[in-house]
């Protein structure tokens, strides 16, 4: 079983590092996040009280950054449908179970080394962690936020045949999720209804979760946002495993 896993983890994994304009392209929305908004914005939100806006910032671009990495991992899958790996994969003499799980850990950690080139990004900006030590426990959370987030792209792809159709509820579902997580602004002092709207966004769990390691900054409690990124990927996973078993050959 684990050999299987592994095999995926690994293709998962090479694709990546082949692909060097992916990763160049894909540090080029948190740079501009970073400098427009962490830049522009940074004076407002220090007249107000809120202290460095880029060390409030960086968490969430790191955030932004991994969930876009994992999402479009998806892509991947509808690539391997239609050029005809996945049904070579799908009629060897292996379980579906350890193919999705391949597919998704591998997504998983190459999400996460997309949060770690993003990290190092903010470090060139200016924003400076609270803690060097915290950052093996920031790992954790950049990988939760991955696993999550690769599990629902792939869930996704696991029913689409084509790339159009998928970017398009990609975007639907990535975009408002990013907006209202709290990524941008506290939610201490955002309305109700808005609260309430990003109590619902696995994303806010994500982002309070690196605020707290990176910065010392909290909405919630550090194992609450634990808690709640593990449940949902398990059930993500699930779900994802049993679409994924689906799929016909």
């Amino acid at each position: 079983m684990f050999s299987v896993i592994y095999i995926m983890w690994l293709r998962q994994i090479k694709r990546y590092w082949r692909s060097k304009s992916r990763i160049i392209g894909s540090i080029g929305q948190p740079l501009l996040f970073l400098v427009a908004m962490g830049f522009g914005l940074g004076p407002v939100y220090q007249k107000a009280g809120g202290g460095n806006y880029i060390n409030f910032l960086a968490p969430g671009v790191i955030s932004q950054a991994i969930m876009f990495m994992a999402v479009f991992n998806g892509v991947e899958l509808i690539w391997d449908k239609q050029f005809g790996f996945l049904k070579e994969t799908l009629v060897a003499p292996v379980s579906r179970l350890e193919i999705v799980l391949g597919r998704v850990l591998g997504g998983a950690t190459i999400s996460t080394l997309q949060g770690v080139l993003v990290y190092c990004l903010t470090l060139l900006v200016g924003f400076r962690p609270q803690n060097i030590l915290l950052l093996i426990p920031t790992l954790g959370i950049m990988f939760l936020i991955g696993l999550f987030y690769t599990a629902l792209g792939t869930a996704i792809a696991s029913f689409m045949k084509d790339f159009h159709g998928f970017q398009l509820i990609m975007n639907f579902l990535v975009m408002p999720s990013y907006f209202l997580s709290g990524a941008l602004f506290p939610l201490e002092t955002a309305p109700q209804a808005l609260k309430s709207i990003s109590s619902i966004n696995p994303l806010t769990y994500g982002v309070d979760g690196l605020r707290q390691l990176l910065s010392g900054i909290a909405h919630f409690n550090i194992s609450h946002d634990i808690l709640v990124l593990f449940i949902l990927s398990i059930i993500t996973l699930s779900i994802t495993s049993y679409l994924f078993s689906k799929i016909e050959a």
